[in-house]
């Protein structure tokens, strides 16, 4: 039945052609993955920045300059410059601006390239409220000016500058909402760039980035803990590994294709872990395969033509070939580590091996002292994925390979029912899950992972993210520790975050964990009483869509300076609430902390962070010299006023 006083109309006006650049502006996440704001390594401002300096390591790859320079002024613009071929200048508009157009179908031109599509720059283009390309080739200059996408400006002049490409770009604002590039996260991002192209030299707004040996210095860099052993380093034509042990539970891998960081992994990551477990089980003609890969730290860099990614974000490689019609991925990794990490075992046994060996046996009879256990233990599990009482679980999960939101999926751990019950209430049932704990975890410092079977919360945690057998099945993107910000939350947090570095330090180290951060403070006032109009009009364009504006503004602060900025917006005489806890926020606003804008706190892992040592004095058994540093160093703060509401 068609009911035409309901219908909505369809006619040839509903049909409309978007151009590339509004396309890409239409549907960002299409390219790019997700926008944010910077404060994460996904957010896609450092996509851009990637796609830029993608095209760079392409020229130096065909051995057309060794020098790049990336400039980041004031966090907010990007210049990036280097010294290779220059993008040819009768087709400029068209590499800048037009989908699907490019120099690198042809792999003649650029046999392993990463950015294969004809997308990357006309997506920075697209996504930027100011552009800027200019081609250096023979002694001429093409430059073009873009906004938004539209193409603005087109000049061409006499240079005596050398060849190359330079690309300037502002991202706009009104997508990426109060963005800001960290340093930290860009600088990982270009070290990654030199360990895998070693030669090349990166300028960093005048920092000197350079690498003389490649994934060995990867790993160097970026070990929280000392290995065992002298790292195990072996190039071949279009790959390279680099490895050692150490005394961390879990594995732990850096994987890279075409000089792309591959966090996900893929076939070249898997062909990796079989075959360096198969050659050293080989080498000594016993033990497993999980035995001999515990404690290893790994990276291995792999040059495919062609490569397939499952995205356009290329965090994940899917190619089974190493080019069309080649030989497979898993071959090839194979042949290389059988023949390279066999010879070099041999070459070297006095070196290392036995100390690899005592590892091996030391994982192999950790694990047979607890078969039982375990065994039990995942029995419960198993029943428990049916029913865990611990979790309320959502629709989407980090695993779904296909789905478009797997990055949204989130784990809040929270302490006690009332805490968990708000978040419950308030939470996106397609995205987030909640844990629930039962007062304070155990402190698992110094303690065998044994205690991850024993203890049914722990055991039940770990089934909950299903990462018993690595990262590959983890089920959700986020770990979020959500304590109260008081002394006993505190506390909880450590020891959630020690069962994690104790156990699992590659949740950590990939950048799943973190803590949010909840308000301490609820100012608000009657809005008759508000003489700041900006506060009042900023506060309603931030209402969520159908919400009703009410006789309260209302403003949630996380800190002290905060609390006082608030105060002199809505005074005179606000009312302030102190939140004591999780469980005295109610869940009509627990929505407003845990939704799109909810303040999140990575935990992330440092070389300098002396993890072992630090987990030694604060989490272990030297009580009066903790005792002594609390008492030496207590600060005394005025009370807080009392709530006046």
């Amino acid at each position: 039945m068609n009911d035409s006083a309901t219908s909505v109309s369809y006619t040839d006006e509903n049909i409309r052609h978007l151009s590339d650049m509004e396309h890409v502006r239409t549907r960002p996440g299409m390219y790019i993955g997700r926008l944010g704001d910077g404060n994460l390594p996904e957010d896609g401002i450092y996509v851009l920045l990637k796609e830029v300096i993608d095209n760079s390591i392409d020229e130096f790859k065909m051995n057309a300059g060794n020098r790049i320079e990336v400039d980041i002024d004031e966090n907010l613009c990007v210049s990036v410059r280097d010294y290779g071929r220059g993008i040819p200048q009768g087709k400029l508009v068209e590499a800048v601006s037009v989908l699907n157009t490019g120099g690198k179908y042809d792999s003649k031109a650029f046999k392993k390239s990463v950015g294969l599509n004809g997308v990357g720059v006309k997506a920075v283009n697209a996504l930027s409220s100011h552009f800027e390309v200019r081609s250096y080739r023979e002694g001429k200059m093409r430059s073009l000016t873009f906004e938004k996408g539209i193409l603005q400006n087109d000049r061409t002049e006499a240079t005596n500058d050398e060849d190359g490409t330079y690309i300037f770009f502002e991202p706009d604002n009104a997508l990426f909402k109060n963005y800001r590039f960290h340093d930290d996260i860009v600088e990982t991002m270009l070290r990654n760039y030199t360990y895998l192209n070693t030669g090349l030299t990166i300028m960093y707004n005048g920092r000197r980035i350079v690498s003389r040996q490649g994934l060995k210095d990867l790993l160097t860099d970026n070990m929280t803990v000392d290995p065992l052993y002298p790292i195990v380093h072996l190039k071949g034509d279009d790959i390279e590994i680099a490895f050692t042990h150490t005394n961390q539970y879990g594995e732990e891998y850096h994987s890279f294709v075409n000089g792309q960081h591959t966090t996900q992994g893929g076939t070249h990551q898997t062909a990796f872990k079989e075959h360096i477990a198969k050659t050293i089980k080989d080498f000594y003609g016993k033990y497993e395969y999980g035995d001999i890969r515990n404690g290893i730290v790994a990276a291995i860099a792999l040059n495919v033509e062609e490569p397939v990614f499952e995205s356009q974000t290329k965090i994940k490689l899917g190619s089974t070939q190493m080019s069309p019609n080649g030989e497979s991925i898993n071959k090839y990794v194979g042949d290389f580590i059988k023949t390279n990490v066999d010879n070099y075992l041999h070459i070297h046994k006095e070196d290392f091996t036995d100390i690899l060996e005592t590892k091996i046996k030391e994982t192999e009879r950790e694990r047979k002292a607890m078969a039982g256990i375990t065994k039990l233990a995942r029995e419960r599990a198993k029943k428990s994925n049916l029913h865990n009482r611990k979790l309320r679980d959502c629709r989407i999960h980090f695993c779904d390979v296909k789905n478009e939101r797997k990055e949204e999926s989130s784990l809040f751990i929270t302490e006690g029912d009332s805490a968990s019950g708000s978040i419950t209430k308030s939470r996106d049932v397609n995205t987030q899950a909640v844990f629930s704990l039962r007062g304070k975890p155990l402190n698992s410092f110094g303690l065998t992972k044994k205690v991850v079977y024993e203890n049914e919360e722990f055991n039940l945690l770990q089934a909950a993210l299903d990462i018993e057998e690595g990262l590959e099945t983890l089920r959700y993107n986020k770990v979020i520790v959500a304590t109260d910000a008081d002394v006993d939350g505190m506390h909880i947090r450590l020891l959630i975050i020690t069962f994690f570095l104790q156990f699992f330090p590659e949740l950590i180290k990939k950048g799943h964990v973190y803590v949010l951060q909840t308000p301490l403070f609820r100012v608000r006032n009657r809005r008759t009483k508000i003489k700041n109009k900006a506060i009042v009009q900023e506060y309603d364009s931030h209402l969520a869509k159908g919400e009703k504006k009410t006789d309260f503004i209302t403003l949630y602060c996380y800190s002290e300076e905060e609390r006082q900025n608030a105060i002199l917006n809505l005074g005179p005489d606000p009312e302030i609430t102190r939140f004591k806890g999780l469980g005295e926020i109610s869940p009509e606003e627990f929505t407003h902390f845990i939704g799109p804008e909810m303040r999140l706190e990575q935990v992330t892992l440092h070389k300098t962070d002396q993890v072992q040592k630090l987990l030694e004095y604060y989490m272990g058994k030297n009580t009066m010299e903790r005792q002594n540093f609390i008492i030496d160093n207590l600060v005394i703060e005025e009370d807080l006023p009392e709530d006046n509401e």
